[in-house]
């Protein structure tokens, strides 16, 4: 099928001899005299190209440009701006307006077809007109070489701390099947969304079985759980489940959290494959900052602290007279760690005893602070 090209433009003699010349060169042509009309044609006609006269006595060739820029449906599509207005401030300001490209008048007819085809080579894919594109969010994995390092807690937290600064649709999920805690802390009786979820077949999890599998929550993000029981699962065989999941979470929120655990969960590999960026959590401790090394060597070769993002986070869970400094921790990681986390225990039983996440119980406790510090470093990954 030929491409569809429309062109805007008030002087009927240049439609007719400009629409001649694309015809013979296999083009579709949509023509119209006026700027509101262009307008109108390009969202119903949805063209591959337009080409935009500036001088028209209703709209201009700029403000026509700027509107269509506006409608997510043809805001893709590429506008060559062909005029006789020739000065570099009549350029500079279709440019600025939205044009991919600009073309004064006359112009020899083999010119202007060989512009043509270079903006049609490399337009964009046009979107499907029956509904509005689906924007992916952005994905971040917590994770820590070993078990016992505060991953679930500093997951939930962030989700948290991000969403009272941002006030962005967050989803943080638990991504272990049998090692669920954030239903018991914050006494939620359902913790079955990720069990139920797995139930399903790849082909069965629609956009609204995920969400229904959700826990809206007072403090902000919503919540996928997975129970705390331990499960018969044959890992291999829902690995293509939890791929799916992963993606759709990625798609109906701005923002996913994803609590992975440690590299010894069955799913991390393909947990890992859809994150954008990765956080580590480790402690001011030899051994497991010897690990987290270890971990770090292992994630480069995915990509990760090269194409992808990855940070590291000190969460002290236990107060210790001895412990490595963090320049110490910098140089043996060769990360310079985001910030410490102090420990905080009698925070941490006030909120399990109260079932409330860690800083909803004493939003100016030191800890809490540095949490809320530390979410202002990936306030800019969501998309507005």
């Amino acid at each position: 099928m030929s491409e569809k090209i429309l062109i805007v433009d008030d002087d009927l003699e240049t439609l007719r001899l400009v629409g001649l010349m694309l015809q013979r060169q296999g083009y579709q042509i949509v023509a119209a005299n006026n700027g509101n009309q262009g307008i109108n044609l390009a969202k119903t006609e949805k063209p591959d190209l337009i080409v935009l006269d500036v001088m028209m006595p209703d709209m201009d060739g700029y403000t026509v440009t700027r509107e269509l820029r506006k409608d997510p449906m043809i805001a893709d599509t590429p506008i060559l701006m062909f005029t006789a207005k020739s000065q570099v401030d009549d350029k500079v300001a279709g440019y600025e307006a939205g044009v991919d490209d600009y073309l004064t008048k006359p112009v020899h007819p083999v010119e202007l077809v060989a512009h043509i085809k270079a903006l049609l080579a490399r337009r964009k894919p046009s979107k499907a007109p029956e509904s509005p594109p689906v924007q992916k969010g952005y994905t971040i994995g917590v994770m820590a070489a070993k078990g016992g390092l505060g991953v679930s807690t500093l997951s939930l937290n962030l989700a948290i701390a991000l969403f009272e600064k941002t006030k962005s649709d967050i989803i943080a999920a638990e991504m272990m099947p049998g090692s669920g805690t954030w239903g018991m802390e914050l006494g939620y009786a359902d913790s079955q969304g990720l069990s139920n979820l797995l139930k399903n077949t790849p082909s069965m999890l629609s956009d609204e079985i995920i969400e229904e599998n959700l826990i809206r929550t007072t403090f902000g993000p919503r919540l996928l759980l997975s129970n705390a029981k331990t499960e018969k699962l044959d890992f291999n065989a829902l690995a293509p489940q939890i791929e799916t999941i992963t993606q759709k979470l990625s798609k109906i929120c701005q923002l996913a959290i994803l609590d992975i655990g440690t590299p010894y969960n069955p799913f991390a590999q393909v947990l890992l494959k859809q994150c954008q960026e990765v956080i580590l959590v480790t402690e001011s401790q030899p051994i497991s900052i010897q690990k987290t090394k270890l971990l770090i060597d292992e994630l480069e070769k995915s990509g990760f602290g090269k194409n992808k993002l990855l940070n590291v986070v000190i969460l002290n869970r236990v107060r210790a007279d001895i412990q490595l400094t963090q320049p110490q921790i910098q140089e043996k990681l060769g990360i310079n760690p985001l910030l410490v986390i102090p420990p905080a225990p009698e925070q941490s039983y006030q909120a399990a005893n109260h079932f409330q996440p860690l800083i909803k119980i004493q939003s100016e406790s030191l800890i809490s602070q540095q949490i809320y510090r530390l979410s202002e470093n990936f306030t800019n990954r969501i998309k507005k």
